[in-house]
C-alpha cells in the first residue's frame, strides 16, 4: 500500500473516532461559538427551518442543559456519601434528553440512527420537542423562558405549572431567556 493511501485510511479512521465533545472556548459569545463550531450553526439553521425554533433559543437551551458538551451526563449519586449508586437521571448529550423522551422522538420522527451526542440530532430533538410544546401548550417558539420550563418539567408539568413551586427553576429559566436575548443580539451583529 502506498504511503498516501495509508495516511488517508488513518485520517478516515481518526475522523470516525469519539468526536470533539468539549465546549467551545467562549460560551458568552454566539459569534465566537459560530466561528469555532460551524457545524453547530449548520445544525441549528436546519432545525430552525424544519421546526421553526430560532437559533438563539436553541443555543440558550443547549447552554443551560450541557454547556455545549456533547457527552454531558448528570452527576453520580452516592449512598453514604461514598458508594456510587448510578446517575441522577438518564439525561445525556447536548440536549440532556432522557432515555424515554429520546425513544419517543426516534419513534415519532423515524430518525433511527439518531445519537444524543451528535449536534445535528440533538438540535433536531430540541426542535421537535419545542415544536410539540408550541402545538400542545401554545408556547411561542421564540419564548425561550417558557420553552425551557416546558423542556425541563415536561409538557404535563408545565401545564400543571409545577415550576411555580421551584424558585430555583424560575431563576434558571429567566437566565435562559436572558441568554437567548443576548445570543439573538450577538447573532444579528455577527451576520452583518
Amino acid at each position: 500500500m502506498n504511503r498516501l493511501l495509508k495516511l488517508a485510511i488513518v485520517g478516515l479512521v481518526a475522523s470516525c473516532g469519539g468526536g470533539n465533545y468539549k465546549a467551545p472556548r467562549n460560551l458568552d459569545n454566539a459569534c465566537a461559538i459560530a466561528a469555532e463550531r460551524p457545524a453547530y450553526m449548520r445544525a441549528m439553521r436546519k432545525t430552525e427551518r424544519k421546526w421553526g425554533i430560532p437559533i438563539h433559543v436553541q443555543m440558550a437551551a443547549i447552554h443551560q442543559e450541557s454547556k455545549f458538551i456533547g457527552d454531558a451526563r448528570t452527576p453520580h449519586r452516592y449512598a453514604l456519601g461514598v458508594i456510587p449508586i448510578g446517575r441522577q437521571s438518564s439525561a445525556y448529550g447536548y440536549s440532556q434528553a432522557l432515555d424515554g423522551t429520546w425513544e419517543e422522538y426516534v419513534k415519532e420522527t423515524g430518525n433511527r440512527g439518531a445519537r444524543r451526542n451528535n449536534i445535528k440530532d440533538a438540535t433536531d430533538f430540541m426542535g421537535w420537542y419545542m415544536d410539540g410544546s408550541t402545538r400542545r401548550l401554545g408556547i411561542s417558539k421564540a419564548d425561550a423562558t417558557s420553552q425551557y420550563l416546558a423542556y425541563h418539567e415536561g409538557r404535563s408539568g408545565f401545564a400543571r405549572q409545577s415550576y411555580r413551586g421551584k424558585p430555583w427553576l424560575m431563576r434558571v429559566a429567566a437566565n435562559v431567556g436572558q441568554r437567548a436575548s443576548m445570543y439573538r443580539a450577538q447573532l444579528a451583529s455577527c451576520r452583518r
